[in-house]
Formats: structure tokens, sequence, C-alpha cells
């Protein structure tokens, strides 16, 4: 029918040659309003221009276009026709339609508009095969399938870039802490505000970003396994809930999953970034497409709220769990029935699984946390957690477990049911916990608001962030007062120092000058000698008075001498004692020498926020990306 050309290239040509003149009239061409089929409308241009080399018996370049699934399949070079809508992406419409090279039919006018048309709205319709076919969702996300790994991610680690760090709402009084996570490769936790994300910088405690969530009040917050995406779910209860993805570096939305009637308590996305579980009051679990959006299935097996779930770390299982101590984990991508656990006896508030996978963590308000391994779904370990109810834990990716509960402690804990750390001092009961394994901090919610910062290692309180931060200007306000001190106390530090390094100079100096008053006292004790030497080689050649009152003389001098330089070298062995740097002198050194370092540190810190916070309320709005 053509010339041959390269497979790409004669593919699309003979696909196109449903563009030949007379293909369809124009006044064939079907109102706007009519469903446009394969069978009724597109097959019998098929037929008519492109049968007879592209059926099944002759298919050149593997292509054959007089069947519906052979045509959607396309030919050796993949697929020329986008059932999800994208007529302007599909090479069929492409070339007959003359946007791209090479056009079709070759050396003719191209078709006319309302034959354009008819088969531009075939393919937007979902180019369906018959009247009784449904469309094929269209894409609605931006997100990307994502390898499954439990390795660091190539690249730098995914942290916020020129994020708003102002508040978008301060209340006169904070939220709890309804839901919290770390990034699992950066320094960065999620923590939930009324109408709003904050993103603070786990190793500073500032904040570095504010994602707007007009939905309402997030109850789950979630990075996905590669830490590239953050998920929101939550909303305004008996009204809405939904769940949002966002892109963490841009704060962009790039994907909006579920339309519930009531509030999202559990939601998770799956490891490869396909799936998207929620859940909450309606007491069903749903799973979505992230691609599509498309409800892929529901489970409605538990009888209570759900109110935590998870997917496993290689995303083959989903644990879910209810308000009445309902626990059962299912086969991701089926919806299979997988385990269902017995043990909690009261409600399970959140779960956690295991790095590799084969172990699962629940908290439940029954006070206890408890271990299931996934090979025959067997209980291996039940501990006391916290009195009154265990809200939150969390696995650490060395495979230990952070927890908190109504006894307003966090706690670390081996896979013994070993306690390791206890973390007090929250203002009331713990609502969320979650572990960063960047900075090696635990970070512990409460009903008041506060975020309590630990170090993982000992447990040693290191900061607070909230729920509620001020704007840039009180921030600001607070601020600027305390890098005046924190320079007035790192120019104290130096002066200190300075003060220590010129006593001991002061003492080398004295040792010095001792020194070489003893070495004068030895010379003018050698002069006396000689002298006396002198006196008595007179005295021995003739003695007389005058001889004799020499001689005396020179004996004085010398008994003199040497009483002065005996003083003199013990100023100097006293001045040299003083003068070496003791044990406690150095002492004095070295940690004036740490201060004047950690002082400096801390004002050049504080320096650095308020010029970041000055930079920030300087900068124009900024406009919130995909409201």
């Amino acid at each position: 029918m053509f010339p041959e050309f390269s497979v790409m290239r004669y593919l699309i040509l003979i696909a196109c040659c449903v563009c030949s003149t007379g293909l369809v009239r124009a006044e064939d061409a079907k109102p706007s309003g009519e469903k446009v089929t394969f069978e009724e409308h597109i097959l019998p241009l098929f037929r008519e221009k492109c049968g007879t080399c592209h059926n099944a018996n002759d298919k050149k370049g593997d292509l054959i276009l007089d069947n519906y699934a052979a045509a959607m399949r396309g030919g050796g070079s993949g697929e020329v026709i986008k059932a999800d809508g994208d007529a302007d992406g599909s090479t069929l419409y492409q070339v007959v339609a003359h946007i791209s090279e090479p056009v079709m039919p070759p050396g003719q006018p191209k078709m006319a508009d309302a034959q354009l048309a008819l088969i531009k709205k075939w393919i937007e319709g979902g180019a369906l095969e018959n009247a009784g076919s449904k469309a094929k969702p269209k894409k609605t996300s931006t997100v990307m399938k994502a390898e499954v790994s439990n390795q660091r991610p190539a690249g730098p680690p995914p942290m916020p870039e020129n994020l708003s760090v102002e508040p978008l709402l301060v209340t006169p009084r904070a939220n709890s802490v309804t839901g919290m996570a770390t990034n699992p490769w950066s320094p960065l936790v999620a923590v939930s505000g009324h109408k709003q994300i904050l993103l603070y910088d786990t190793s500073t405690l500032d904040l570095a970003g504010v994602l707007p969530y007009p939905e309402g009040q997030a109850h789950v917050l979630k990075f996905s396994r590669n830490g590239a995406l953050l998920l929101a779910a939550g909303g305004r209860g008996s009204h809405s809930g939904k769940v949002v993805l966002f892109d963490v570096r841009t704060g962009n939305r790039v994907a909006e999953v579920g339309s519930e009637y009531d509030v999202c308590l559990a939601a998770d996305i799956s490891a490869d970034q396909t799936l998207v579980a929620l859940g909450g009051p309606k007491k069903i679990v749903r799973v979505y497409s992230v691609d599509t959006g498309e409800l892929l299935y529901e489970k409605n097996k538990h009888t209570d709220w759900v109110t935590a779930l998870e997917f496993s770390p290689d995303g083959v299982l989903l644990a879910t769990a209810d308000r009445s101590n309902g626990l059962v984990v299912w086969e991701a991508f089926t919806g299979r029935e997988f385990y269902f656990l017995a043990g909690h006896q009261a409600m399970i508030g959140d779960v956690s699984w295991s790095p590799d996978g084969n172990i699962l963590a629940t908290a439940s308000e029954d006070t206890t946390i408890k271990l299931w391994e996934m090979q025959n779904g067997g209980q291996i370990k039940s501990w006391g957690g916290h009195g009154g109810g265990v809200t939150s834990v969390d696995f650490t990716r060395d495979s230990r477990l952070v927890s908190t509960g109504r006894d307003a402690t966090g706690k670390t804990w081996d896979l013994n049911g070993t306690v390791q750390k206890t973390l007090g001092g929250l203002g009331d009961i713990g609502t969320e916990v979650t572990y960063c394994a960047e900075t090696d901090r635990v970070l512990v919610g409460d009903l008041t608001g506060t975020i309590h910062v630990f170090t993982g290692a000992d447990g040693v309180a290191i900061g607070k962030i909230t729920t509620n931060p001020p704007l840039l200007a009180a921030r600001i306000e607070v601020l600027v007062p305390q890098v005046a001190m924190t320079e007035a106390v790192a120019n104290q530090a130096v002066a200190n120092l300075a003060a220590i390094q010129q006593g001991v100079a002061d003492r080398k100096a004295a040792a010095e000058a001792a020194a070489k008053a003893a070495t004068d006292a030895q010379t003018a004790l050698d002069a006396a000698n000689k002298a006396k030497t002198d006196a008595d080689a007179v005295f021995a050649g003739a003695m007389n008075d005058d001889n004799k009152k020499l001689v005396d003389a020179a004996v004085a001098n010398v008994t003199k001498a040497t009483e002065t330089v005996a003083a003199a070298k013990a100023n100097a062995e006293k001045a040299a004692t003083a003068a070496v740097v003791t044990p406690e002198i150095q002492k004095q050194l070295d940690d004036a020498t740490a201060w004047v370092k950690t002082t400096a540190d801390a004002s050049a810190l504080m320096k650095t926020r308020l010029n970041k916070l000055q930079a920030a309320k300087a900068a124009p709005p900024q406009t919130a990306a995909a409201q």
C-alpha cells in the first residue's frame, strides 16, 4: 500500500489510512451528544481503508485494525490509540490531523474537520468498543509507579524547596496532635494543623514548609516508602473525607483519592505508589487506584469504625483495625482475607509493620502492645505498654519500637517488650509518636498540640514544636532579642577565654623574669668569687692593713652574692612552678574554649534563623499549589 519505511513510521502510515479521502462524509459525522463506538462508527472506516493490509491474516507491521482488541493493543511499535481519552496524545489522531509527521494520507489534503472530529470524539469518549462499553477511568494524578525497595533512594534527601513557612491560620489554642509522621530518608516530620499541614526540620526544629489542607483536620499523615510523597487524610466529621497526596519537594498536590461522607481516620499508600487504602466511621475499607482514582475494591468485614491501617513495606499485605478490637490482614492487590487476628480486648488505635514486613505491631486501648508474625498469623509477644491505653506505636528502622499513650509518656522498646527509655514531660495524653532515623530523635505529640522531641540514644528532651506556630512577624519579634542575647553570651565567652589565656601568659612572663634574675645573680656571684681570688693573691704576697681590708671586702661580697643567688634561684623555681599549666588550668582552658565554640554556634544558628524568617517575610506571597 505504501513504500517501505521504518517499523514505527510504517505503522503510523498504515494506521492513518483511515483518513483517506472519502473515509466518512462530513454529513455522516455524528451529533456531539451521541456516543461514538468502534463497532458502529469506526470499524466500517477501518475495514474500508485499512482492512486489506491490517486484518488478522495479513497484519502488516503486526497491526490489526478490523478487530477492537487488536487495534487497541497496537502494532510492533506500541499503541496508536490512547483509551484514556487523550486524543491529542494518540499517534493515530496526530498524523491524520497533521499535528505531527508523517502526515496522512501522503500527498493528499488533510481530511475534513467533521471527519477529524468523529475520530477525536471516539478517542476522547474512551475509545469505546460498543454501546454497552464504559469508558476507562482517565488518569487523574501525576504519581509515578515506584520501585519497591528498603534501600535509600538515589539523589538528595526529599526536603521542601522554597515552600512558604507562613502559617495559613493561627488559632487561639493549638489543636491536639491528630496526625504525625517522619520521612524515612530525610530529617523531616509532618504534623497536623487546623486546615494545614506543618513540615518541620527535625535537625533544627525549624518550620520548613506549610501545606494547605482546606478539607479540614488531617487525622492521618504518612510518607511514601521512598519519602517522595506525603499522604494526608482527614476531613470533617459526618460531612466529608478525602486523601490527598503531596509532592514533598514542591508541595504540589499530585493526587486526590476518595470522596467520603465522613472523615477519614485511617489511610496509607502502597510501597509502589499504585494503591491508596482508607477507612473511617463508615466501617468500610476502600482501596483505590492512585493513577485514576478508581475504586478497586472495598471490604466491610469490620463491625466498627476503622481506626488504623497500613500497607506492609513490600506492598503485599494490608493490615486494618477497628474501634471494637477487630484486626484483619488482607492481600493488598486482591482484597482477599489473609488473616483475622484475635487477641486485643479494646479499640486498636495504631498498627505498624517491621522494616522486613514479617512482624505487625498493634497498639490498643486495652493497654497492650502486641506483635504478630506473618508466617502463620500467630501472636508472638504481648506486654503492657501504657497505663490507661496505648494510642500510638511505630517501628524504627533498626526494628525497635516507640510508643505513647494515656499515661502521658513516650517509651522506647526492644522486641522482647523491654522498655529502654521512658520519655516524660508531656502536658497531657500522648496521641502520636514517631521516630526519625536520620537524626535519631523520638517525637511524641499530645492533646495540648505540643510535640516533644527527645534524643533516641539517651532519651534527653531537646526541644518542642507545635501544631499552632505563630506568624512570621511574631516569630521575628521573639527572635530578635534572642539573637542579641546569644551574641552577648558568645562575646562574653570570648572575653572569659581571653582572660584565662592572659593569666597563663602572665605566669609564663613572671617565670621568665625570675629565671633572668637568677642568671644575673649567678653572674654577680661569679664576679665576687673572682674578686676574692684576686684579693687572696694579694694577701699571699704581702699582708698589711690595706690588703687585709681588700680581702675582707672581697669575702663580704662573695657572701652577699651567694645569698642573692640562693634567693634568685628560689624565686625562679617558684615562678617556674607557678607557670606550669596544671591539669586544673588546662581544664579551665579547655572548658572556656569549648564554651566559646558552643556560644558562637548558637549565635550563628539564631542569626541564620532570623535571616531566613526575615527573608521569608520579605518574599512575595506564594500561591498554594493545586488548591
